[in-house]
């Protein structure tokens, strides 16, 4: 959508009619380039729809009553162009153990002169949206836009403002090997910028795959620290399972230390399915990511491991529901977070665990290392339970780190400093351990180091 109709949007004055206008442009300009289709057509329009009845979320909302908008609400953002990258600025982000199994997307455009796709098997679809064959496009409408929440503002914008998306498909009983890297990056530009990336993945019946979901800006210093340049990233990720699939998903976010990151995320499970999420989030001035998860099927398992490291005046936000809906369910979620100087982490997790759901076995904890005084913690896990045969259980912590332990480590011959890294590094490795890329862990582990001196 152009830049009058986004800001419009965030500053909650966009009328049906301007919507409406914008929608034909698109579609106009989609055609001519040969890009367009009815089914996204359809997809942008439902969306419109309900974006004219809805409002941006206030403090006053429930949801939100720990996470402050009016700074993004106070920025004139421009909707993305295309933009041109060397190879040498994007390299610094690949992952070794998917060299030719990567998707590249700039600005939330997709790139094919960075990406490679050359070690997948023919019978795996990894490409965007309107790269797709007709039939494909068909095959796969049926599962674009269908999770979201419709009542949610930033996820049926991004729907209003679609163009394309990353798609990822396996066929029925195959089992990837490689995993595959879907790197959306933004060149951080003077004027602040919109960008809205959209992932579809579809993992049918028996099949398996490793994927990683990575966010970051190309900026001229580290890319977590501020640049006085602000940019905001609204994501919609859609990830189905078949019935005994299994996927597992790494997701980071290393966005500009200006920048707004708001992320839906919505994962639908079939019958015996397997779903890990690993989530690391260390960038952005403002983070919120909404993680849902709906069974659909008997003996699903669901594991969702996240770190948030968090300093200067950082906001980093998690909301999760999981929706069990059948018997045998088995989730685990474990949320940590290190927070220091004048930052603030929230996290609200819900397990809905209604009559139909028995025999359902659910954990949750929410852990949280408090480095500063002045640092904030807005913790409230949360179990609904009607059904009578279950083990379920929810809790939260907020510590520091130990006097006594940095004491014993001191006397074992650290210095100060070490031996509170030590202590960080193990806090934090119970989640970076079970990243499966080497590499990724690697760096992720060398920026909460430099993040926590």
């Amino acid at each position: 959508m152009t830049a009058a109709i986004l800001a419009d949007a965030l500053t909650q004055k966009v009328h049906q009619t301007e919507i409406d206008k914008e929608l034909q442009a698109l579609k106009e300009q989609a055609m001519v380039s040969g890009t367009e289709d009815s089914i996204l057509v359809n997809k942008r329009q439902g969306a419109a729809d309900l974006l004219g009845s809805l409002r941006l979320p206030h403090k006053r909302d429930e949801e939100w009553q720990f996470t402050d908008l009016s700074e993004l609400k106070a920025i004139d953002f421009v909707a993305a162009g295309k933009v041109s990258l060397d190879v040498a600025a994007a390299e610094n982000f690949y992952l070794p153990e998917a060299h030719q199994s990567r998707l590249v997307f700039i600005n939330g455009f997709f790139t094919p002169e960075l990406s490679n796709t050359n070690d997948l098997p023919s019978a795996i679809t990894c490409q965007s949206w309107t790269n797709l064959a007709a039939h494909q496009r068909e095959q796969l409408a049926n599962y674009l836009g269908q999770k979201t929440d419709g009542n949610e503002v930033f996820s049926n914008l991004n729907t209003a403002g679609m163009t394309d998306s990353g798609v990822v498909w396996i066929p029925a009983n195959i089992e990837l090997k490689s995993p595959i890297h879907l790197l959306f990056l933004t060149v951080v530009d003077p004027t602040p910028i919109m960008v809205q990336p959209r992932l579809l993945v579809v993992v049918e019946n028996n099949a398996q795959v490793t994927i990683a979901e990575s966010y970051g800006a190309i900026t001229t210093n580290c890319t977590d620290r501020p640049q006085q340049q602000p940019y905001f990233n609204n994501i919609v990720s859609e990830i189905y399972l078949g019935e005994n699939a299994q996927v597992t998903h790494i997701r980071n976010q290393r966005d500009s230390g200006d920048s707004f990151h708001i992320a839906t995320t919505a994962i639908a499970q079939g019958k015996q399915s397997r779903y890990q999420l690993i989530d690391v989030n260390l960038g952005a001035k403002l983070s919120r990511h909404n993680l849902q998860m709906a069974q659909r099927g008997e003996g699903t398992q669901t594991e969702f491991l996240a770190l948030t490291t968090l300093a200067g005046r950082q906001v980093s936000d998690t909301h999760s529901t999981i929706a069990l809906n059948h018997p045998h369910g088995v989730t685990n979620q474990l949320h940590k977070c290190i927070v220091d100087e004048y930052a603030q982490a929230v996290f609200s997790g819900k397990v809905l665990v209604p009559q139909a759901a028995q025999l359902t076995n659910a954990q949750q904890l929410n852990r949280n290392l408090v480095l500063s005084s002045k640092a904030r913690i807005n913790t409230k896990p949360e179990l609904q339970i009607t059904a009578d045969n279950v083990k379920c259980s929810h809790g939260a912590t907020i510590s520091q780190l130990e006097a006594d332990e940095v004491f014993y480590l001191r006397s074992r011959g650290l210095n100060d400093y070490d031996a509170r890294h030590l202590l960080i590094d193990a806090f934090a490795g119970e989640i970076l351990d079970q990243i499966p890329l080497a590499s990724l862990q690697g760096r992720l582990r060398q920026c909460i180091s430099c993040r926590t001196i």
